[in-house]
């Protein structure tokens, strides 16, 4: 018999009968095996074992079974139960696996059945690891200096940042807060030639409106009470590289004379100074304002916003991307284990429902502090529902917006696949190629579904 053991298993029971039968078989040729009663603290135990199998004796008491299934799942999800039982009920079994069970053998147990689940769940756990290694592989391919997509959309971006970096000229970043503007600047910045100089961040939603002269082009001693010192502006401080304006839309009308200006004469008098400073600036401008509504209200200066707009860039929100949001969990996650010392592995099924279903009106940046605040919460090695904050768990629509919670009235698979078509379609806004993609079929087969569903292409 082998001294060395591949894994631990435990056998939870009223009594040790089935312990019994297993260590004497071939089951503990690849298992050391451990038994535990019920009146034992079994989840001490697992923890303090590295225990990753469990089989549970059922005895008479399915209920009470089910029970210690449940408490087994909850305390850690990715737990494999295994359930022996005497010849039961479909709906008992069925109620076994919903409850989280790995699988179901029936007594008498033979050695070799049992031999034969234990090796299955190895064999998935070793597809699931390697799956894991070669999706951690392919991340690589969709992570993009510091910008996370898998978005068929985004990927284009990705090009079009590429191809653009290059030029010195102005680029304007549209999309919603949140979306990562300010990372599509710094991914321009770090492949262009001027890539070693600096790159000037401006939060123009953070600035005064009586100081957004003097911020930008700075000012000279005696400008206004209180100036006792000359002071260089931000466009000074980045000559020969790249300011970004984050939130252009919040400058007001007359400094955006000035700045336009700056933009076709590349020069600038400081506040109080009759000095011309010349400087030589990339400016990337970014807006989650519709700026043409802003131009029409007399709100936004029209050549200025040419002047801005040599190249755009729209990044679309997160809701529109629900294929990024496990890329970026996995992202988020693997930095905040190195900032935390944690080795927090995901999230649960029920918190990638709950992701998935949520409409995040605050984009990526919201994901990551919902991440952030439940990755230093959390005292296991994923992060559960009980981990999130209150505000996600209360904001996330009802499950009754799909078809299939009414027990009496379930829906069909049709009805379900129709729901999800519609869903899609609707956060792609009707673009069937992308639609395609997120669904995972041809876009043949989309026609087909569509005609079948009689949902309409636009």
């Amino acid at each position: 018999m082998s001294t060395e053991f591949s894994e631990n298993l435990l056998i939870i029971g009223k009594e040790p009968g089935l312990y019994n039968l297993l260590k004497d078989s071939s089951v503990a040729l690849d298992f050391q095996l451990f038994y535990c009663g019920l009146k034992e603290n079994i989840l001490v135990f697992i923890k303090s074992h590295h225990i990753r199998i469990v089989i549970v004796d059922s005895g008479d008491s399915v209920n009470d079974s089910i029970a210690l299934l449940q408490k087994l799942k909850q305390s850690d999800p990715l737990l494999n139960v295994i359930v022996v039982s005497n010849p039961a009920h479909p709906d008992e079994v069925l109620e076994w696996i919903n409850r989280g069970a790995t699988d179901y053998l029936a007594r008498p147990l033979e050695t070799e059945t049992a031999h034969a689940s234990l090796r299955k769940v190895i064999e998935k756990r070793e597809l699931r690891r390697e799956t894991f290694l070669l999706e951690k592989k392919l991340e690589k391919k969709y992570v993009f200096h510091g910008l996370v997509s898998k978005n068929p959309y985004m990927l284009e971006i990705f090009g079009l940042i590429e191809n653009i970096a290059k030029y010195f000229t102005s680029v304007l970043i549209t999309g919603e807060t949140g979306t990562g503007k300010e990372m599509v600047a710094r991914a321009i910045h770090a492949l262009s030639e001027t890539k070693n100089r600096r790159l000037v961040v401006c939060d123009c939603t953070s600035i005064p409106e009586n100081l957004f002269e003097s911020e930008l082009f700075g000012y000279v001693r005696g400008a206004f009470t209180g100036a006792d010192r000359n002071k260089r502006g931000l466009f000074e401080e980045a000559n020969g590289g790249v300011i970004f304006l984050d939130e252009i839309g919040e400058i007001p009308m007359p400094v955006q004379a000035k700045l336009l200006r700056v933009l076709e004469n590349r020069q600038f008098r400081p506040l109080g100074s009759n000095e011309v400073k010349y400087v030589n600036v990339r400016v990337i401008a970014a807006t989650n304002r519709i700026l043409g509504d802003a131009i029409k209200n007399a709100a936004f200066r029209e050549d200025l916003f040419h002047r801005l707009n040599r190249v755009e860039i729209h990044i679309p929100p997160l809701r529109e991307r629900p294929e990024d949001i496990p890329l970026l969990i996995r992202h988020f996650l693997d930095n905040f284990n190195k900032a935390y010392d944690k080795s927090i592995k995901g999230v649960s099924r029920d918190v990638q429902k709950l992701f998935l279903r949520h409409n995040w009106p605050g984009n990526i940046r919201e994901l990551e502090n919902v991440l952030q605040s439940a990755a230093m919460m959390t005292k296991k090695d994923f992060i559960d529902l009980a981990d999130l904050p209150k505000n996600l768990k209360e904001a996330v629509p009802a499950r009754g917006r799909m078809p299939f919670i009414d027990k009496e009235n379930l829906s069909t698979l049709d009805d379900l696949e129709k729901e999800y078509i519609s869903y899609v379609l609707k956060t792609t806004h009707h673009n069937l190629k992308r639609a395609a993609k997120i669904l995972n079929i041809s876009r043949t087969t989309l026609y087909h579904k569509l005609e079948k569903y009689k949902l309409a292409r636009e």
